[in-house]
Parts: C-alpha cells; structure tokens; sequence
C-alpha cells in the first residue's frame, strides 16, 4: 500500500481548510460577484501539455478567462491576472472599454498584470511555482481574508499555489478530478440514471483495450463504429473512431472471440484520428499512462450535440447556468469549434434535467464550482433522445461566452425557460467560437483587428446590448485563429452578426486589399492614454 507523502497530506487539509472559508461568506453567485473582494485569475491550462500541443494557439487559451475583466464594473472588486507572456496593451484596453458605467482609469486602476515571462511548454501553474518572487509580489499584491482565486482547471499545481498564497480556490478539489474523466464520468451517470451509450472501464494497456472493444462488440452485434477515447483527452482531440464495418469476417457470430480480438488489435493501426497529425504509434503509447476506453458511437440520421452547464456553490447546492449546442468539427465530428446558445428548446429542459442529477451527485462526492455535461441528440423516429458523452469538471469553450453575456447585461438565466434575460427583461442569443481560423488571417496584429472592428463598427453596443465581442487576439498573427462571441436579439442575429465578423475579415484579408482606405484614425475610441 503506497503511503502519502505527509507535505501532500498536510497541503491537501490546508487547502480543504481554506475551501471551507467559501462557505462560511457564501450567499449566492450573484453577491459573491458584487462583494469587495481581490479575485486572483490563474488561467493556467494544466492539462498533459502533449495532449495540449495538438491545439493551435493554445497558450494563447489563457486569454480566454479575460472575461474575469468583466468584474472590475464593480468599483469594489479587484482583479491580478497572470499569464506565461504579456498581454498586448490593446487587448486589455479592449476588454475594459466594455465596461458600462465605469470610467477606463478607474478600471485599471483596480487591475494588476503579472506574467512570468515563460513560453516553454509547461502549465502556467508550475511556471508560476518555480518564481518565488513573482509568488511573493502576488502575495502582496492580494488583501488578506478579501481575495480568492479562480483557474481554468484545477490540479495539483492550482491547489499548491493556492495554500502558499493563503487563497481560497473557487474550483474543484484536484482529488475528486476522476469524475471529470472518461471513466468517471460513465460512472456518473450510471449512478444518476443519465443514459449514456455502452463501453467499457478504463484499460491500461493495448491488449486489454482490444479485449474491452471485442466485448462491447458482442455485446451489440449490429455496432457499426466504437469511439477510442483517451481517459483524459481534451476537446476531442483524444478520440479516435475505430471503424467495424470493414471487419465482417470477425463480426460476433463469424469468428471466435480471441480472432475478433486479434484483429481489433492490428486494426488500431488504421484508426481515424480526430487531430490531423496523431498516429498510433503516439495514441498507443499514452494508453498506459493516461488509460482509455471504448464506447459505442451513436448513429443517427439527425444528431446534434448538446451541453448543459451546472455550478455547484460551496454550501452544496445545485444551480444550471445554461444550456447549448455545441457546434463539432474534425473528421468525425468529435472536436469542439463552438456552439449556439441556448440549446434547442426540443431537449432543453431535459438537458436541464440530467444536469442538475449529475450535479447532485458530483455535489454528494464533494466537488465544487463550474461543471458541464456533454450529449448526443439523436432524432430517428420524431423525438430527440438524449446520450450523455462525458463530463468537465473545468471551464471550457461554453464558459467564457455566457459569463461575458451575462457580466455585460447584467441578466439572468431562467431555468423554467432556458433563455437568459437581461434587466429589461430582453432575451438573448449567441453564436461563439475559439476556433475563426483562415490562413489568410495570418499576419494580423491585434492593432490591425482593431482598426477593423472600429472602421467596420463590427463592436458589441452597450446601448442595444448586441454584436460581437472577441478573444484569443493574441493568437491571429502567428496562427491566424480567433475568437468571438456574437450576441443578437434572436439566435439569427446572432448568426448573421457572426457571418458579418467573418465576411469583413474575409474581405479585409484579401490579397492586395488596400488598408490605405481606413481612416487614419478608428471611428471609436481602442486605446485611452
């Protein structure tokens, strides 16, 4: 029996210490936003950064909790925010420029950056770690029993920097993060009575993997693909698709069960990839270490892909903060690329639904702050039925546009709905991505989509409470990727501000497009001196 290093067992009792402080001055989300507090954003994406390095752009992800900007409309809040390099200025600028009521320099002046300077492929977190100085001036920076810290994700590293600190993190206990894997998750709902498609426990090994997929074959004759899914993968870009109906001579009731397996084996070989450039050779070799499973995919002549989003508040309840449809790409349709909210109202209650019992439980384990369930909608027969895929115990691509729609509006999520209102009692909708991504785009600065989004008016309207809001802009100059959050009156303004975005950046990216017809000066205001 392996026992626990008694530094890690004492930092995980001062950790639950400090989480339980939480509790003690927790009322609800929204006065917990509005209260006088430091707020320590770490958007540290700690996920297996050979995992991670599939994803173009990515360290440029730790934009995306910009949102957390948001909350400097309230003149008592405080925000430091760190990252690996320096933010641009201008996206700052940006970010703050948003803000209703409140004047830009008051803003900044309740806004402190830090940045370790650090582009290597590491965590922001551990980055954060190895400077001791940088730790002491975020010490300093953060007034006691008034700041807590949140995080993209939390893990070891998080819970470390937080008992340092002496800051209470607003996310989930790293050691309840097994319910956010592939396999917890079917454990999950296999608990909370959600359906979820039939596969297998979590394997270790590629003989064992090929054992697990010739059972759930028997298991389900007229199975015609399984999904592959490393136990940890990320935005789908662990999942492979392993293809059955080229193998009928092995199918149940053709072949004995260890020729069926034999030949599922060598079959790995030939597995359709979500990422472009995996390989078995990779994929294989992180079996052992990170686990996978097998799960049957479902077909359908009409499917969509749903999520719900949940929060659970320190003193264990239960609320859903939205619903969407998630908008998939790659070659099967297993990457997230974005999403529309709300979901459809066909299946939104019970998306709704489904959520609040995965909570529940997830709840009763002991976990905390921002999860989502992901679905398969299938519609064979006039009604949709609902698959759960898994579960994300972290922020994620559905996160940072509903927190900047509801901190720009001021609105509120109606569960008897499933629409958001904002004070006047408006509905609204979005279409958002992490993933606007053109070659052409390359090479622009984030000046140059300034310029465009003032001399193209392609700006969120404070008054109208609608258009777009952008992120990852430090990532279109080397990658020529973005994202935005489109925000309409109707789920087809939103799409249409959204095509808007797309059309002018088009337009403004083609060759020998002459920038020489902007104005030598925005229409509005980007940078204030």
């Amino acid at each position: 029996m392996q026992t626990l290093d008694p530094t890690i067992s004492l930092q995980k009792e001062q950790f639950r210490e400090l989480q339980s402080q939480l509790r003690d001055y927790w009322q609800t989300v929204d006065l917990f936003d509005v209260d006088d507090r430091d707020l320590l954003v770490i958007p540290s994406v700690s996920l297996d950064q050979r995992e991670l390095v599939k994803i173009q752009g990515v360290l440029h992800y730790e934009e995306r909790l910009l949102f957390s900007l948001i909350r400097l409309r309230n003149p008592r809040t405080r925000v430091i925010y760190v990252t690996a390099q320096p933010l641009p200025p201008i996206v700052i600028d940006y970010y703050l420029q948003l803000l209703p009521g409140i004047p830009f320099s008051h803003a900044r002046d309740r806004l402190l950056l830090f940045s370790t300077y650090d582009t290597s492929r590491k965590s922001l977190s551990q980055k954060i770690l190895e400077r001791p100085r940088l730790m002491e001036r975020i010490r300093q920076a953060l007034r006691p029993d008034k700041s807590y810290m949140v995080c993209y994700n939390s893990t070891p590293w998080e819970r470390e920097i937080s008992v340092r600190l002496n800051v209470p993190l607003l996310a989930v206990d790293p050691d309840l993060l097994h319910w956010g894997t592939k396999a917890g998750s079917r454990q999950i709902f296999a608990e909370s009575g959600v359906p979820h498609p039939d596969g297998s426990p979590c394997v270790f090994s590629e003989e064992d993997l090929a054992e697990a997929a010739a059972e759930l074959w028997e298991r389900h004759s007229n199975l015609q693909r399984m999904v592959v899914k490393l136990n940890e993968g990320f935005s789908g870009e662990g999942n492979a698709i392993l293809d059955l109906r080229p193998l009928q001579e092995v199918a149940p009731d053709a072949a004995s069960h260890q020729a069926r397996v034999n030949t599922l084996k060598n079959q790995f070989h030939h597995l359709h990839f979500q990422s472009e450039t995996e390989t078995w050779e990779n994929f294989g070799g992180r079996v052992p270490e990170l686990g996978a499973i097998v799960e049957a995919f479902i077909e359908g002549q009409e499917k969509r892909s749903p999520s719900v989003q949940g929060y659970i508040t320190p003193k264990g309840s239960v609320e859903i903060l939205s619903t969407h449809d998630q908008i998939l790409g790659g070659r099967d349709g297993q990457i997230y690329l974005g999403c529309h909210f709300p979901a459809y109202e066909g299946y939104r209650m019970q998306l709704q639904e489904y959520g609040r019992r995965v909570g529940q439980n997830l709840a009763k384990k002991g976990a905390l702050e921002r999860f989502s369930v992901d679905f398969i909608a299938v519609n064979d027969s006039g009604s949709w039925e609902l698959q759960a895929i898994e579960i994300n115990l972290r922020k994620g691509g559905t996160t940072h546009p509903f927190m900047t729609l509801k901190y720009l509006t001021g609105g509120r999520y109606e569960s008897s709905t499933g629409l958001f209102y904002t004070q006047q009692g408006k509905p609204k909708y979005y279409m958002a991505t992490d993933n606007l991504q053109k070659d052409r785009y390359r090479g622009l600065l984030p000046q140059d989509l300034m310029d465009i989004i003032a001399h193209r008016h392609l700006h969120f309207d404070t008054g109208t409470e609608t258009g777009t809001v952008f992120h990852l802009m430090g990532s279109i100059s080397e990658f020529g990727k973005l994202g935005l959050t489109s925000i309409g009156d109707s789920l087809q303004q939103a799409e249409g501000l959204y095509n808007q975005v797309v059309n002018v950046l088009d337009e403004e990216t083609k060759p020998n497009h002459n920038s020489e017809s902007w104005p030598s000066k925005p229409s509005l205001p980007i940078r204030w001196n």
